[in-house]
């Protein structure tokens, strides 16, 4: 029995023995876990450590709940909202600028000092070298002059002494921007600053400390300590220093006598602040240069010079155009220095990934082509020529090459033969013979690509010339993105809706009515509506009323909705046109009200109403939304866009069916304009263009055969903003297509009712059954 046995448990510590080192691992490891385990509880036990938690220790309790703030700090709680129902609702008020809510300030603002002499020069020359490049700059003088330069804003004062000026200037800069802005910089008009160089100076600065810096110099007679900043120079002002200063303007004013500005500010800080000039700070140095006269800015080299945050004195606003022009070349030559450096440091990396240089994109540094996952993402080219482009915007297959597409073509053109002439110079220069062929795109995630075929000339050293075309390709790639200054807008605004109702589109309107209850009235939206009842010449006279029902619904509205305001205008026209009936309740407003035109199939939510706020821009910009019309219900289902309700099962977008890509649905009807949000003085100024263009008899065929978007089309400045809107849909109606509309409005009305009839399939698929029924 002991030899079979002993076989046994050696063939089993055979099998085991590669196993015993990782089995004597594990087994160490739990035992040392252990081991610390029960330090750790042990530890615990300390009974210091107890007595925190026991009644007469040292707790950290709030007096008002009684909770551990210790742990209430780190477990936060849900507070129910809660609003009493016996207190009236109050809309919350909402800020202008999400900044203001925030408590968040403008970095820099800039004040120039400046005179009556030199405000047309100096200040000008200022102005226009360093303004776009901070949120705001503000020009001081004392006595300004009959009418000040365009674009700037001028604060005057009234009185030219340096010490009033300086006090006056401090005070008005704490009265109106003291909360606006974290830094202040004080220049004169001769002096040129660096702005980008002034703007990351002033970023990478503390704004919790009382700073004075800018150029030091030495009183007279005065210690080191004692400095003051040279105003030739600048000089930065924190928003606390200002803050701790404006106090002690007044004595200042009255106790120091001084011939500068600057010195006058340097002896009032140390004497009540006891806070001097100082040059650098936080590891910042505030670089200065003193310009010699009669010195040329294109020939200055030095260090002091080439870092210089400002320039003093400017004697001329040719010499300040000057030397923004050098410092604009060296800022330009500094960032292609650091693009090629970055470009050298992708090849180098981009060897190690896993991709290798296949994939490097070109240009080096930008992001790659856009790559379509489906044929509806692919990014088409436009083709064009010198003189004509083939991607027209009104659909014409071509069209004359002119303003800026010319010159965005020939900019591409001038550009890669520059480049061709730096690649290959000395050996070969090339001289454009014509453009063969060109191709150009939009990728919003590059910029605008090009295909250029050019007929070239090429030179030898030698003079040997030779014809030859060549494809090149360019990128102008996306830039920084700015942001566009537009008037400011908000969604309080009252809009006014307009609805013109012929004596057939009567019975729709009580839908209208009930709809616009629903969604308006119903949830107190801030909007009012003025019905205009257009009576035929033989309507309403000693007949029934045609619009009874409809005063009848109007009433029952402001009877049902107290507070509401629907009003309605009875007119009579043989042959209305929008534009004339718009003239009608244009003088019964005023100018400041917001329009919105609609009809009768048209169902505004508060979405819509929000969207005419936010898009029709006083004096700037009109809108004129693209409803959806559904189909004919005999030919295609009715469906809508998303969030429409009562419209059966909603397609992913309006109208589109996403295994076939055809509508269904319905479309987006571009050529309908009947809808429009504009302000009436914005109407009244297109109009009374429109009258001083077209006199007479002119005018009247004109009023016959315009729409009121052709009015603003044609006879106004603004902006005129089509875009689609999912939430207005309209159900299937065939328009009323006058014979006195104008031979554009008549065919884009005969179209807009044949392409509403159903999708192509859809027409397609009628006729082949009605083609099949005749058959049999």
């Amino acid at each position: 029995m002991s030899g079979p046995a002993t076989m046994r448990l050696s063939s089993l510590l055979a099998l085991l023995r590669p196993a015993l080192p990782l089995i004597l691992g594990l087994s160490l490891g739990c035992s040392l876990s252990l081991l610390r385990v029960s330090w750790i509880q042990g530890e615990g036990e300390d009974p210091c450590v107890e007595a925190v938690g026991k009644p007469g220790g040292p707790q950290n309790l709030d007096s008002k709940t009684g909770l551990d703030q210790s742990d209430e700090d780190f477990k936060p709680r849900i507070v129910p909202y809660y609003r009493d129902p016996n207190k009236p609702y109050k809309k919350v008020l909402r800020t202008r600028y999400i900044q203001t809510e925030l408590g968040s300030r403008e970095r820099l603002l800039v004040a120039v000092l400046t005179s009556r002499a030199t405000l047309s020069t100096l200040a000008v020359a200022v102005n226009r070298t360093v303004a776009h490049h901070f949120p705001r700059l503000l020009y001081f003088t004392g006595q300004r002059g009959a009418r000040p330069p365009a674009g700037m804003q001028v604060v005057s004062h009234g009185d030219e002494r340096p010490a009033w000026l300086m006090s006056e200037t401090l005070r008005y800069l704490h009265t109106h921007f003291g909360a606006d802005y974290d830094w202040f910089f004080i220049m004169q008009d001769d002096t040129y600053v660096q702005a980008p160089r002034l703007a990351a100076l002033a970023g990478h600065l503390s704004i919790n400390q009382d700073l004075y810096l800018g150029h030091a110099e030495e009183f007279i007679g005065a210690g080191e300590q004692a400095r003051y900043c040279h105003g030739g120079f600048g000089y930065l002002l924190s928003r606390s220093l200002l803050l701790r200063l404006r106090p002690h303007l007044d004595g200042c004013r009255g106790d120091i006598l001084s011939a500068r500005p600057d010195e006058w500010l340097g002896r009032c800080l140390i004497d009540t602040l006891g806070i001097g000039c100082v040059s650098q700070h936080q590891g910042q140095q505030y670089r200065s240069f003193e310009l010699a006269k009669n010195r040329d800015p294109e020939k200055e080299g030095s260090s002091a010079f080439l870092s210089a945050f400002t320039v003093h004195p400017v004697s001329e606003g040719t010499l300040m155009y000057r030397l923004h022009k050098r410092f604009s070349a060296l800022e330009l030559e500094r960032a292609y220095s650091e693009i090629e450096q970055l470009q050298a440091q992708i090849r180098n990396l981009t060897v190690l990934t896993p991709e290798g240089e296949a994939g490097l994109s070109w240009p080096v540094g930008l992001p790659a082509p856009f790559t379509p996952h489906s044929r509806f993402e692919v990014l088409g080219w436009d083709y064009f020529t010198e003189q004509h482009t083939f991607a027209c915007a009104d659909g014409a297959p071509k069209c004359p090459l002119q303003g800026a597409s010319r010159a965005d073509v020939g900019d591409a053109v001038d550009t890669a033969l520059e480049q061709l002439n730096r690649r290959y110079q000395p050996r070969l220069r090339f001289q454009k013979q014509r453009l063969l062929n060109g191709y150009r795109r939009f990728d919003p995630s590059r910029g605008m690509e090009y295909t250029l075929d050019l007929l070239l000339e090429a030179v030898t050293q030698r003079g040997h010339r030779r014809s030859l075309a060549r494809r090149v390709s360019l990128l102008r790639p996306l830039s920084r993105v700015e942001i566009l200054p537009m008037p400011y807008v908000t969604e309080a605004t009252r809009v006014q809706l307009v609805l013109p109702l012929l004596v057939a589109e009567a019975p729709a309107a009580l839908a209208f009515l009930e709809a616009f209850a629903a969604s308006v009235l119903e949830p107190r939206e801030h909007a009012l509506l003025t019905l205009l009842l257009v009576y035929g010449t033989r309507e309403g006279r000693g007949g029934p009323d045609p619009f009874l029902r409809v005063k009848a619904a109007v009433a029952e509205l402001e009877r049902r909705y107290p507070g509401s305001r629907l009003a309605w205008l009875a007119v009579r026209a043989e042959a209305p046109s929008q534009v004339r009936l718009m003239d009608v309740i244009s003088k019964k407003h005023p100018v400041d009200t917001l329009f919105f035109l609609t009809t009768v199939w048209t169902r505004p939510g508060s979405e819509v109403l929000n969207r005419c706020r936010m898009n029709a821009i006083s004096g700037w910009q009109a809108f004129f939304p693209v409803h959806f019309q559904e189909f004919n219900p005999v030919l295609s289902p009715q469906r809508s866009p998303p969030g429409v309700p009562g419209a059966g099962p909603d397609p992913p977008s309006p109208g589109v069916d996403p295994s076939r890509g055809a509508p269904v649905g319905g479309r987006f009807d571009r050529q309908a304009s009947a809808e429009g949000c504009f302000y009436n003085a914005d109407y009244l100024a297109a109009r009374a263009r429109l009258a001083g263009e077209l006199a007479g008899q002119e005018e009247e065929e004109a009023l016959e055969g315009l729409e009121v978007m052709d009015v603003f089309l044609r006879f106004s400045g603004l902006h005129l903003f089509r875009a689609v809107e999912p939430g207005l849909v309209q159900k299937f109606s065939l328009r009323d297509c006058s014979p006195r509309l104008s031979e554009e409005l008549y065919h884009r009305c005969r179209l807009s009712n044949l392409e509403g009839l159903g999708a192509r399939t859809q027409l397609a698929m009628a006729l082949f059954e009605q083609e099949q029924a005749n058959s049999t």
